[in-house]
Parts: C-alpha cells; sequence; structure tokens
C-alpha cells in the first residue's frame, strides 16, 4: 500500500508492506523508496516486520521544491526520518538506510537516538559526499572514468534514461536489466517532466548541493543501538573499506560483506540480508 504521511511539516510518500502492527522496519530512500529492492523488503515483511520505505525530500512522491536548490541540511532528512518513525509506531524503530540514505541514517541514529532501537546501513560511508578521509578508500578511479565518461541522457526521453541507467550499472558491476527496471519506476513516480526533476530522482543530485555539514564520523562511537552493516564486496563506488570502518567505529556492530554483490543487494542476497536484519531486530527486542 502506497500512501502519504506528514511528518516534521513534510508530505512523505510511502509505501507499506507487510502487517502494519508488527514492528516497524522504515527504510531510508536513496533518494526514492524503490532504491530498497523489492525481494528485500518483501523478505523482511514475511518475517513479521512492517517494513515502510519512503522517498526523500525532491523525490518521488514526497514534497518537492527545488532538487537543485535544497532549503534543508543533512540534519532535516535525519529528523524526517525520526518523526516519520513516531508517526508510524509508538515504539523505537529499526532504521535502515542504503548507499546516500545511509548518511541519512547514521545522523538520525545519533540525532535522534530515542526514536530507534536498531540500525542497519547497506552500501555507505561514514562521511558526508565530496573528498573523503585518508585512510578511507574513494570511489575507484577508473570506474568512475568509465560513468562519467558516460554522455548524458535527454531526461525527458523515459527509454533514454533507462539506458543511461542500465549503463552505469553495468560499469558498476550491478545488473542492468534490473537497474533498467528500477530506473523505469522511478521515471514514472517523478513528479513532473522537467528534465531536473528527472535527473534528481534518478541520481540523486541534491546531495551534490546539500548541506552535509557538521560531520559526524567522529560521533559513531555514540551509537548505542545495535547495528548492521551491509557491504559488496565488488562495490566500486562506495568501496568496502567505508563498510569496514563504519563496523571498526560503531560499538555494537556485526559486519555482513555480500562477496559477489556491487552497489546494489542483488535478488540472491536478499534473503541473507533479511536473515541478518531480522536477528538483530530480535535481539534486541524491537517491538
Amino acid at each position: 500500500m502506497t500512501t502519504t504521511i506528514e511528518a516534521n511539516g513534510v508530505a512523505h510518500g510511502v509505501e507499506h508492506l507487510g502487517d502494519e502492527a508488527a514492528p516497524l522496519v522504515l527504510c531510508v530512500g536513496g533518494p526514492t523508496m524503490v532504491s530498497w529492492p523489492d525481494a528485500l523488503c518483501a523478505a523482511l515483511a514475511r518475517g513479521g516486520r512492517h517494513v515502510v520505505r519512503y522517498d526523500l525530500r525532491d523525490a518521488g512522491a514526497s514534497t518537492t521544491v527545488d532538487p537543485e536548490a535544497p532549503a534543508y541540511t543533512l540534519r532535516d532528512l535525519a529528523a524526517d526520518a525520526a518523526a516519520l518513525a513516531r508517526e508510524l509506531d509508538d515504539r523505537p524503530a529499526h532504521l535502515a538506510g542504503l548507499g546516500v540514505g545511509g548518511m541519512v541514517a547514521q545522523v538520525a541514529a545519533l540525532d535522534h537516538p530515542e526514536a530507534f532501537a536498531a540500525l542497519t546501513l547497506v552500501g555507505t560511508r561514514p562521511v558526508a559526499p565530496g573528498p573523503v578521509d585518508d585512510d578511507l578508500p574513494d570511489h575507484d578511479a577508473v570506474a568512475m572514468e568509465r560513468l562519467f565518461s558516460l554522455p548524458e541522457p535527454d531526461w525527458s526521453d523515459r527509454d533514454a534514461v533507462t539506458e543511461h541507467a542500465a549503463l552505469g550499472a553495468e560499469i558498476l558491476g550491478d545488473d542492468p536489466a534490473a537497474a533498467r527496471a528500477v530506473a523505469g519506476r522511478v521515471w514514472d513516480r517523478t513528479p513532473g517532466t522537467s528534465p531536473a526533476l528527472h535527473a534528481a530522482n534518478q541520481e540523486g543530485m541534491v546531495f551534490a548541493r546539500l548541506d552535509c555539514a557538521p560531520r559526524w564520523r567522529e560521533r559513531l562511537g555514540e551509537i548505542a543501538v545495535p547495528a548492521l552493516v551491509v557491504h559488496g564486496r565488488r562495490d566500486p563506488f562506495f568501496p568496502v573499506g567505508n563498510g569496514e570502518a563504519l563496523a571498526r567505529e560503531i560499538p555494537d556492530v556485526r559486519l555482513l560483506v555480500l562477496e559477489e554483490a556491487s552497489t546494489a543487494v542483488p535478488d540472491a542476497a536478499a534473503g541473507r540480508v533479511a536473515a541478518a536484519m531480522l536477528d538483530l531486530a530480535d535481539a534486541v527486542g524491537v517491538g
């Protein structure tokens, strides 16, 4: 079921899976909800969870103002997650973030600890977009050169956009067919015909312009809930050393490395990731 819920003064496009009376797993999109794989969300719902995935501001069915000049910060996105969790359930939620959504999730867990009982971070890193710390592996240079050498698509052409996504996935080591399908779904949910809106929804361009200060990496030791870090061994965008750094710096954490995965959680690994997330929630009695 897809609906809109207002939280923190923002209308959020959300999708519910599973029993709405079950413990909540709140999935932060990156930037849209469909970045969370259907197979993983379905496995969590079968495991007895109320799974909610949602669109960030300026994406999907959430409030859209101007993705080229966002008038909010990373902290506001974190506050959105906490407010939405409280709106959906009066019990602390299991918060999950993927990619740039994992950055939102880290800050939300630090700034709003009362709202969350468990944390899952998938394919992300402990610093904001932009230059990385010296001890963290940056984007793979060869893959990035190939990726950014792709001609920009006509964002007003659905077929061109989905083909662009497939080509990018091939460079990154993800499934091109799956990427093409997701890009089509993102396209269909984009609120308007503006090329800038389509680019923002497809590529999360808002994060390139978002104020992400102050740093939060030095605070990771404050995270007081059990955490799970999931990372693809073959990820060239956020190489696995970023996930390993998160696992070193968060106190109560398990690291799950998907040996055959890149930036996306493939359907073949969805069961393993869901089982690890369910184990984490059961261990702390979420719900």
